[in-house]
């Protein structure tokens, strides 16, 4: 059998924009109705969601049915949690509450067999197809995108360091908890947050790395497009179907 190729990692890395969706529902059964959309690419959550790793390997079985690509988000930077979702066959990851360029080296670390990391080596998973492909670990490495988020100033203040880490696939702006460590906990559209985010978005250009975001507003999600953002999920499938619940009931309350 052939290694599978990571799409997404080739088209952000070639500037082609990708649009997301957020999944924090926790569900096969969502994950494949949701991937039938066409989005370029699906986040499954595991830090903000009771999300657990059988129930991730579902979903991204399920998502990969369909020309739409899955980044599973750890719940943290932890070499352990990181090899298991590599083993069952995630091959983006987006790891939260990158500080430095040390830590993003740790997590380069993780996603790396060695000599170059410290990921540990199992002949039989569903990453090599229960090692039915023969030059997976040669190549395992490459096909690997991984990328990091930036929650806080400190991050921001190392933005350049973070991004020139040899294995660094992608930057994600993490907008709540940025604006939150700017003292705007539960805002959205600060100015002064906002005017950090677009400055961040000009340095990664710069710097020659992609940037992402999560922007579930619709005005703020084509803002980041605009300015340069190349990977942008425009929405959250639990905030899709709350919003939507009390939508329709509104319309028969009121």
């Amino acid at each position: 059998m052939d290694m599978p190729i990571n799409a997404f990692k080739q088209a952000i890395r070639a500037g082609k924009p990708q649009i997301g969706l957020w999944s924090a529902l926790s569900s096969n059964y969502v994950a494949e109705a949701i991937a039938g959309a066409g989005y370029d690419w699906i986040l499954v959550d595991t830090e903000h969601s009771p999300n657990e790793l059988p129930m991730v390997m579902g979903q991204i079985q399920a998502i990969a049915a369909y020309p739409t690509s899955a980044v599973v988000r750890p719940a943290w930077n932890d070499a352990v949690l990181i090899k298991r979702f590599l083993d069952i066959g995630a091959q983006s990851l987006l790891i939260p509450f990158v500080q430095d360029a040390e830590e993003a080296k740790r997590a380069v670390r993780a996603v790396r067999y060695p000599p170059q990391g410290i990921r540990g080596v199992s002949g039989t998973t569903r990453a090599n197809r229960f090692g039915r492909v023969p030059d997976y670990f040669k190549r395992a490495n490459d096909e690997v995108c991984l990328l990091v988020q930036i929650e806080t100033r400190t991050a921001l203040a190392e933005l350049e360091r973070i991004a020139a880490v040899d294995g660094i696939d992608g930057v994600f702006i993490g907008p709540a908890d940025l604006s939150a460590d700017f003292g705007r906990l539960g805002t959205s559209g600060d100015s002064e947050v906002w005017s950090a985010i677009s400055e961040a978005g000009r340095r990664l250009r710069r710097a020659g790395k992609p940037a992402g975001i999560l922007a579930p507003v619709e005005a703020d999600a084509r803002r980041w497009l605009d300015e340069g953002f190349t990977f942008v999920s425009v929405g959250v499938d639990l905030g899709m179907l709350a919003r939507g619940a009390d939508a329709l009931l509104k319309k028969f309350r009121s």
